[in-house]
C-alpha cells in the first residue's frame, strides 16, 4: 500500500520531470560550488580543500563517471582568482544555491506540502547549506594533514592493530558515505516546508542510500558492457554520462521522500481510523 501510494504520487506529480530538473540543476551548480568553496578555503588557509572536495563528491560515483568530471573540476580549481569577495565568486555562491533550491522544490512535491516561507528566507537557507558544506569539507581537509602522522605513529606503537589501521587508511569512501547520509538526513528534515522528526525521514534515507549503491553499480556495469555514449556524443560524452547518472540518482532521491510521505500518510490515516473507532465505542 505504501509503495503503491509512493509510486503513484511520484508518477502523477511529474516525478520524472522533477528528477531531470534536479539532475541538471545539481550538475550546473557543481562548478560554482567548487569555485566558491575553493575561494573560501583559500581565504581561510585550507589549501587541501580541492582534493578533499573532489574525493567527497566523486567517491560515491562510479569511476567511469567520476574520473572525467573530476579532472575538469581540478582544472577549474587551478585557475587563480582574485579573492573571496570578487564578483565572480559571489556569483558562484549564488548559483551554487540553485542545486539546493531544486532539491527543495522536489522535496516539497514529494512530501505534498506547499512552500510557505518567503523566497529570501529559503534562498538564505540554501546559501547556509552551501557554506556549511564548504566548512565540513574544510574540516576534513585539515584532518588530511594529521591523518598520515597518526597512522604512522599507530603502526609504530601498535603494530597489532594493523588490520584496523589499514581499514582506517582507506577512509575516503567511508567518509564520503557518512557525509552523504548526514546530508540526506538534513535535506529531508530542513529543506521542505513543515516539520518532520528524524524517525520520519530515516526510511527514505535508507532506501536512497541502498538504491544509490545499487544504481551506481548497475549503471557502471551498463557503461562497461553496452553503452555507446562516446560514439554518440563524442566530446560531450562525459557530461551526458554524468547527467544520466544524476537523473537516476535524483529519481531515487525523490522516491525516498515519496516513501516517507506515504508512510506518514498511512500513519495519519490509521490514527484517524483509531480515533473514529474509539469515538464510536464511546457513543
Amino acid at each position: 500500500m505504501v509503495i503503491m501510494d509512493a509510486a503513484t504520487h511520484f508518477n502523477n506529480d511529474d516525478g520524472w520531470a522533477m528528477a531531470s530538473h534536479v539532475a541538471l540543476s545539481v550538475l550546473m551548480a557543481l562548478f560554482p560550488f567548487m569555485i566558491f568553496g575553493t575561494a573560501l578555503a583559500s581565504f581561510l588557509g585550507a589549501e587541501a580543500y580541492a582534493d578533499t572536495a573532489s574525493h567527497l563528491i566523486f567517491d560515491t560515483w562510479p569511476d567511469t563517471i567520476a574520473a572525467p568530471i573530476s579532472r575538469e573540476v581540478v582544472q577549474v580549481l587551478t585557475v587563480e582568482r582574485g579573492g573571496l569577495l570578487t564578483v565572480s565568486v559571489v556569483a558562484a555562491a549564488f548559483f551554487s544555491t540553485n542545486g539546493v533550491e531544486a532539491l527543495r522544490v522536489s522535496l516539497n512535491r514529494a512530501y505534498r506540502v506547499t512552500e510557505s516561507r518567503a523566497w529570501y528566507a529559503t534562498r538564505a537557507q540554501s546559501l547556509g547549506f552551501v557554506v556549511i558544506a564548504v566548512m565540513v569539507i574544510m574540516s576534513i581537509s585539515f584532518l588530511l594533514v594529521l591523518a598520515p602522522l597518526v597512522l604512522k605513529l599507530a603502526r609504530q606503537f601498535a603494530p597489532w592493530m594493523e588490520t584496523m589501521i589499514t581499514a582506517v587508511d582507506n577512509w575516503r569512501i567511508l567518509v564520503a558515505a557518512t557525509v552523504l547520509i548526514i546530508g540526506l538526513v538534513f535535506a529531508h528534515l530542513w529543506l521542505p516546508d513543515g516539520d518532520r522528526r528524524l524517525i520520519d525521514v530515516l526510511p527514505g534515507v535508507g532506501l536512497t542510500v541502498l538504491a544509490w549503491m545499487a544504481g551506481a553499480l548497475a549503471f557502471a556495469r551498463y557503461l562497461q558492457e553496452f553503452a555507446t555514449y562516446v560514439s554518440t556524443y563524442a566530446g560531450l560524452a562525459s557530461i551526458m554520462i554524468a547527467l544520466v547518472f544524476l537523473y537516476i540518482i535524483a529519481a531515487i532521491f525523490i522516491l525516498g521522500a515519496e516513501i516517507n510521505a506515504a508512510i506518514l500518510k498511512a500513519k495519519d490515516r490509521a490514527k484517524r481510523e483509531q480515533e473514529a473507532s474509539a469515538g464510536a465505542v464511546g457513543d
